[in-house]
């Protein structure tokens, strides 16, 4: 397993929002200045139960410019509604624009996206992984948030694993299928058929 990121808590607020009244708390990477983000409500007291928690990495173009290319938006909104109702959990807001290769990348890839190749191919032709990112700094982020079990709101089989793969229990998968639309219905397709993410095939 790689080396944990060495990222340390800096700081945390409330912060109301229009689903809900929320706790926000940041994490930065002392050598990089990277920062990333813990989204939650009902964590006062260490739980004693299984938390709901989303890994959910930044969009730029889905999350704050409601992009209809992706689902990651829907998604966002969806989990923060879905927190907000139960009166627990998290949102493990990750700063890997792009699925890690960064806002240019991505951009760089919608391009090759328009001229009809997939998600996954047009990263490959810019000679970047289909999937860049990584999970180590979770672990950080949940200890301090004293979350021992998980039950990880996602459709993605990797995120699981890569929680396993911490030591993190994860006790439920739940789904999330939500934001699917005709534009991104190809991109929501590769995911399932290239990617393994668990969509069901009604969904397209």
């Amino acid at each position: 397993m790689d080396q944990l990121v060495p990222i340390e808590f800096v700081a945390t607020s409330q912060l109301p929002t229009a689903f809900g009244d929320f706790k926000v708390s940041v994490f930065q990477d002392p050598q990089t200045g990277e920062e990333h983000v813990a989204l939650s409500k009902g964590l006062e007291n260490a739980p004693t139960e299984p938390v709901l928690v989303r890994l959910h990495s930044e969009c730029l173009t889905g999350d704050a410019f409601g992009s209809l290319k992706c689902d990651c938006g829907p998604q966002l909104q969806n989990t923060m509604k879905m927190i907000n109702a139960a009166g627990q959990g998290v949102i493990l807001y990750l700063r890997q624009e792009g699925r890690g290769i960064g806002l240019t990348n991505k951009i760089r890839a919608y391009a090759l996206q328009d001229q009809g190749h997939d998600t996954v191919d047009a990263n490959l032709l810019l000679n970047l992984p289909a999937d860049a990112r990584r999970y180590d700094m979770c672990s950080i982020m949940l200890q301090h948030l004293k979350i021992k079990q998980v039950k990880l709101i996602t459709n993605n089989p990797l995120k699981i694993k890569a929680l396993q793969d911490l030591n993190i229990d994860v006790v439920e998968r739940v789904p999330l299928t939500v934001g699917l639309n005709p534009k991104n219905a190809d991109y929501l397709k590769t995911k399932h058929e290239r990617m393994s993410h668990m969509y069901e095939k009604d969904d397209f």
